[in-house]
């Protein structure tokens, strides 16, 4: 019986092993959180079994820089996970296939690629608070900020971190937001003023939030979701979405034109598409694409999504790099040491 029983396990990692050589590699290209990873790539091997998921991830600014520079030959089937705004960058130059997900017509509008040809298919959105360190501040006699002038208090200089716009989408669109809803000359103007007070750009969305929850800054200009999630571990943190609104951004999905793999490219995006995606993306988003699918954790602001600013996500696309070297003429001085 133990020989038989050995022979048939022998038998099964046979087949396990015959079925994976059979499976096709899908290169993907992300900015997904890396605690994301491993549920994406489940759920999308379990929908297109004749798919392995091979990852390629950064930071949305990094995984933007590679794509673009391996514009002449790109090495991504897909792309998952990365700022919609990058993906309109590359839609204009060609690079994305022309695809329109199975189910894609149900997501909420916002999520749909509002203009030809159809390139890309929102998965979540995600927009800028302010993890403010409440314990610290009493302190210090500093109050809980309200607007996102109220950052420019005397009382919080060198006490504020933010992402880097350059290396970070949630520091992109934080500047972007900024810059559509006081005007650019106004924009411009706040940051300047923001600059005096900011300890240092990091080179991530979460990291100034994480910053902000150990103490070691007041203020850490950071994702919607990482405030609830460090608020939620037990950090003296006040999860403040500005009064006057804030910038946001939505994680999106495209096929490469130049996938190896179109077909199987494009299962992925219907999956992508679906309500079961959908429920796997509500488990790190409280904003997710498919109507009806939502999971708000606890210690989510409220009124978040209602604080989305109108936003022109083609605008953040196109103006880009020309933001990016303002940005970076006026306050590269006090960027973190990248690691």
């Amino acid at each position: 019986m133990k020989a038989l029983g050995a022979l048939a396990f022998a038998l099964a990692l046979l087949g396990s092993a015959a079925q994976a050589a059979d499976r096709t590699k899908l290169t993907i290209y992300t900015a997904l959180e890396n605690d994301q990873l491993g549920p994406v790539k489940v759920s999308i091997e379990r929908a297109v079994p004749e798919v392995e998921v091979v990852w390629v991830r950064d930071s949305t600014g990094v995984i933007t820089a590679r794509f673009l520079a391996e514009k002449e030959n790109p090495r991504a089937d897909l792309v998952i996970g990365l700022a919609a705004s990058s993906l309109l960058m590359f839609e204009k130059l060609g690079l994305l296939a022309e695809y329109r997900p199975q189910g894609a017509d149900a997501l909420k509008p916002a999520f749909r690629d509002a203009t030809a040809p159809y390139t890309w298919t929102g998965m979540d959105a995600y927009l800028g608070v302010v993890c403010f360190n409440t314990a610290e501040a009493t302190r210090d006699g500093i109050r809980t900020p309200e607007r996102w002038a109220d950052l420019l208090a005397p009382g919080l200089k060198g006490k504020i971190v933010m992402p880097h716009p350059a290396s970070s989408g949630t520091g992109y669109l934080m500047v972007a937001g900024w810059l559509q809803s006081m005007g650019e000359e106004k924009g411009w103007a706040f940051m300047d003023k923001l600059h005096e007070n900011m300890a240092a750009y990091l080179h991530s969305g979460s990291a100034p939030c994480v910053q902000a929850a150990r103490g070691e800054r007041v203020a850490g200009l950071s994702l919607d979701m990482r405030g609830a999630s460090e608020k939620s571990k037990g950090a003296p943190l006040e999860v403040v979405v500005p009064a006057d609104g804030t910038g946001w951004d939505e994680e999106a999905l495209a096929v490469v034109a130049s996938s190896k793999n179109p077909a199987l490219a494009r299962k992925v995006a219907d999956w992508g598409a679906s309500k079961a995606a959908n429920e796997v993306y509500a488990k790190s988003y409280a904003i997710v694409a498919y109507p009806g699918v939502a999971s708000a954790p606890a210690n989510y602001p409220a009124q978040a999504e209602a604080a989305m600013i109108k936003n022109d996500l083609g605008w953040m696309a196109e103006n880009r790099e020309r933001i990016l070297a303002e940005w970076s003429r006026r306050y590269e001085s006090k960027a973190a040491a990248k690691k």
